[in-house]
């Protein structure tokens, strides 16, 4: 009997050291990773950007991956907490705080991003106002898609990706995968995808990390570019 408990505990602990292992195998490798980038216009720097991935958190009773946003720049500031569903990366909500040039906002975006409707509520100037868009196609977000790709994506040259944004429509294509760009001091080897229409460009580097050291066209204020200066994660 003894020695048949004893066999029993030990399958029981197996089970839960295998349980572990495996949510940790199904963890995002950048769950903890914080990127800054230098904003750059015209290859003049206009101010700075973090990204931070911070992993689940519960959302009106519901899990999700959460992640900020911050671009800093003169007369420029957009603060975004963003929450991603954990298998898809779409968007559940995202919330934003604007300041451009003195003129503050406030806006939450709820999505039902599989069946393509997000509602805006828009505070500014003390006035709220509330806008419903509806696509016939699943709704993606820009960062959301990010990750997505860097965790879901084959990185094979000519795969293209739909983006489905609120406003419009986008397709991403891995275009060339020895594209050499300088970030952080350093000189890499990348991956680049470009948007047609011309809107968004995206450079990886070659790592297992896939890490997004350049990325044109996010921040919301004429033609700029991200480009990597700092790099941390939490091992």
């Amino acid at each position: 009997m003894n020695r048949l408990r004893k066999f029993l505990i030990i399958l029981l602990m197996a089970g839960s050291l295998g349980g572990v292992q495996l949510a940790t195998a199904q963890e995002p490798y950048f769950v903890g990773e914080k990127i800054v980038y230098a904003i750059k216009k015209m290859k003049v720097k206009a101010g700075d950007a973090t990204l931070i991935f911070h992993g689940k958190k519960m959302l009106e009773g519901k899990e999700v991956y959460a992640m900020t946003f911050r671009a800093d720049g003169f007369n420029f500031l957009d603060e975004e907490k963003i929450f991603l569903d954990l298998v898809t990366f779409r968007p559940v909500r995202v919330e934003r705080n604007l300041n451009i040039f003195g003129k503050e906002e406030k806006i939450v975006e709820d999505y039902e991003a599989e069946k393509g409707r997000v509602k805006i509520v828009k505070d500014a100037g003390g006035k709220t106002e509330e806008q419903v868009i509806a696509k016939d196609k699943p709704l993606d977000n820009l960062y959301g898609f990010i990750y997505r790709y860097r965790l879901q994506g084959k990185f094979q040259i000519g795969e293209e990706v739909v983006l489905n944004l609120p406003t419009q429509e986008v397709r991403i294509k891995l275009i060339d995968q020895d594209h050499q760009v300088k970030a952080a001091g350093k000189q890499y080897r990348t991956f680049y995808m470009a948007s047609d229409p011309a809107k968004y460009r995206i450079w990886f580097d070659t790592s297992d990390r896939r890490i997004p050291l350049r990325i044109d066209g996010a921040v919301g204020f004429a033609k700029t570019a991200m480009i990597m200066k700092e790099y941390e994660h939490e091992d």
